[in-house]
């Protein structure tokens, strides 16, 4: 039976990826990746037409995928927010697992022309925890969510990549503390909306926050956290300026 596009792009990631830790998100990875699956040199550009950039960006939204899976599956209806948000970036973490892998995506979407690639991964995976998580919101908070969210993650995931503590014991502890001050500065937000005074002096910039709204779901399709691979045999999306991850 022969292979659909998705199949033979995520046959030959599985075989690329056992050899990232070695040559890094690269052409010698693709080639060694190739070899190992039998398939043919135009297999490899129709599956991935910038190379090892469709292939890592590919490997980052499996793990999303995977993500969003074991978010539908699991039982967070006993905890706090906070607590779902926590467990649901360890958990993407988790589903990562092998750090040279990470590592390696990590450097290659620190090259100036592909930071906003690698951005938009991270703001995808956010994305992806808030609306697994059932995110209500439809304005400003949207967006704010997702940017604090990202910064989190990312650190969290720099910090995991030089954790030596038994089982990561110091990244979960790390992580921890970043929600921590996230929700201190919700808090401090929270009480400033309910002073007169605030609302006052800042009356038009609020009414002006008060008009932003979420993108609906079709519109949501093309903010720069979505990506799909391209079909087989159309071209990728255009190399250039366009930072995270790997995870």
């Amino acid at each position: 039976m022969m292979m659909t596009g998705s199949e033979t792009a995520d046959r030959l990631l599985d075989a690329i990826v056992t050899h990232v830790p070695f040559d890094g998100w690269s052409d010698a990875a693709l080639r060694a990746g190739l070899a190992d699956t039998g398939l043919g040199a135009a297999d490899l550009a129709a599956a991935f037409p910038r190379g090892a950039v469709d292939a890592a960006i590919l490997y980052h939204r499996r793990g999303d995928a995977a993500l969003q899976g074991r978010l539908a599956q699991a039982d967070m209806g006993a905890l706090r927010i906070r607590d779902r948000v926590a467990r649901a970036v360890r958990t993407r973490i988790e589903i990562a697992a092998d750090r040279e892998v990470v590592r390696r995506g990590v450097a290659l979407f620190a090259l100036p022309h592909l930071a906003p690639e690698g951005a938009r991964l991270t703001w995808s995976t956010a994305d992806t925890i808030w609306t697994a998580l059932g995110d209500p919101s439809d304005d400003l908070n949207w967006y704010t969510k997702r940017v604090i969210l990202s910064g989190v993650y990312s650190s969290t995931v720099l910090f995991w990549l030089g954790d030596k503590s038994p089982g990561d014991e110091a990244t979960w502890a790390f992580l921890d503390r970043r929600i921590d001050d996230v929700m201190q500065f919700e808090r401090i937000k929270a009480a400033a909306n309910r002073n007169p005074l605030f609302k006052t002096l800042f009356a038009g910039p609020l009414w002006l926050a008060g008009q932003v709204r979420a993108p609906s779901d079709a519109a949501r399709d093309t903010l720069p956290g979505r990506w799909t691979p391209p079909a087989s045999g159309a071209p990728g999306p255009a190399t250039g300026p366009a930072s995270e991850p790997g995870a």
